[in-house]
């Protein structure tokens, strides 16, 4: 079994696929570094990131296929599931092997590194659909609105265009707590700006639950919240009760960032 071995990146990867080629072989597991070797490994190659090789790869892979699937591949990269390192890296490897004038593998759905990855995608594209349902923005006292979210895939790039489309009037911050980084934007600037704090634990904000410090928090806010609460708590009808189908909808790992929630 031959195994390659890389560092955990996109550009890592494509420069695998770039490797293989050059050196004649088709590997069967790609891994990170760091990961267990499978069993019956007899050969391993380090692959060593090159920007010039990923950019190539990335480059004909545009050229071979539509739109729609280079975006699919992206979302599917976004799960952050190490699983979806050797198939999508087979995907990759495929789409090359494939003539120039035979139909793009995208749709061959029968082979499982496409089926793979192609459902990945959707699981990621599912989770950014949620995010924009579920965000919840309080307002603090300079007139900031915060939301913190941390969802199981890194969906959150993908979902600041729409609060941007939005919102582009007012001040805002989206931090995602588990991976430490968000996006704040204030008028009158272009585009939201990606931020890491050096010192989470003095920020003015729970990463446990998302609430603003009571210090910080808009009065006015602290009213809204109440009330919704109170409507949430008022709409429910007792005899339509369905806990399972609202945890299908709403599933409980959002429930710490709600406020109708806590």
């Amino acid at each position: 079994m031959l195994v390659y071995i890389f560092d955990g990146t996109l550009d890592g990867l494509l420069t695998a696929v770039f490797d293989a080629y050059a050196l004649h072989q088709q590997p069967d597991e790609l891994v990170g570094q760091g990961q267990a070797l499978p069993m019956f490994c007899d050969e391993e190659h380090q692959v060593v990131t090159a920007d010039d090789k990923a950019c190539r790869v990335w480059a004909g892979v545009e050229k071979r296929l539509s739109r729609e699937a280079v975006r699919m591949l992206t979302m599917s990269w976004m799960s952050e599931d190490k699983g979806v390192y050797t198939p999508l890296f087979h995907y990759i490897y495929k789409v090359f092997q494939q003539p120039a004038t035979a139909p793009s593998i995208e749709r061959h759905f029968a082979d499982p590194d496409v089926l793979f990855v192609t459902n990945m995608a959707r699981r990621v594209a599912h989770e950014q659909h949620r995010m924009k349902q579920f965000i919840r923005f309080q307002k603090a006292k300079d007139g900031t609105y915060l939301a913190v979210v941390s969802p199981d895939h890194h969906v959150l790039p993908l979902i600041i265009d729409h609060f941007h489309d939005r919102f582009r009037d007012q001040p805002w911050l989206i931090y995602d707590a588990r991976r430490h980084y968000g996006y704040y934007f204030a008028p009158p600037a272009a585009q939201p700006v990606r931020i890491t704090f050096e010192d989470e634990a003095s920020v003015p904000f729970s990463l446990e639950n998302g609430k603003l410090n009571e210090d910080v928090l808009s009065s006015d806010d602290q009213l809204l919240q109440d009330l919704w609460r109170t409507y949430f708590k008022a709409i429910c009808i007792k005899e339509r009760l369905n806990p399972r189908k609202q945890l299908n909808d709403m599933p409980r790992r959002y429930w710490k960032y709600l406020t109708e929630k806590n």
